[in-house]
């Protein structure tokens, strides 16, 4: 293994994670994941490009959520679902010369929608 891979591998290890608390919920710390990078590694030397952008992906997950009622002394908890990043994936920037193309082409068709349609006032 190389110097610069292991140097990378390090920097990963090293991020600091982050957290979520939540003083009222079972489990109290939860890890969420976060994108580095806003672009995409890619390649064979793992270059970023923005050809892609990079996205988190979300997984719903069950938790306990305190109530403010107690039985027997004791906190009474009621099943939630959350929403939390589990990681990242690339999706591809969508292509703005395609857009404003196909946005020019439907403003004229609707002008000429609307030419076709007006009363004639001879």
């Amino acid at each position: 293994m190389n110097i610069y891979v292991v140097e990378v591998l390090m920097n990963l290890y090293l991020l600091p994670p982050r957290i979520s608390y939540d003083p009222t919920r079972y489990p109290k710390y939860i890890p969420e994941a976060y994108c580095l990078c806003k672009g995409c590694l890619m390649g064979l030397f793992g270059e970023e490009s923005l050809q892609f952008r990079s996205t988190p992906v979300f997984m719903p997950t069950v938790i306990l959520r305190r109530t403010p009622a107690c039985a027997g002394g004791r906190y009474v908890y009621t099943e939630d679902y959350i929403t939390i990043p589990v990681g990242c994936t690339c999706v591809p920037e969508p292509e703005k010369e395609a857009e404003s193309l196909n946005s020019s082409i439907d403003k004229q068709e609707v002008k000429l929608l609307v030419g076709q349609n007006k009363p004639s006032s001879e």
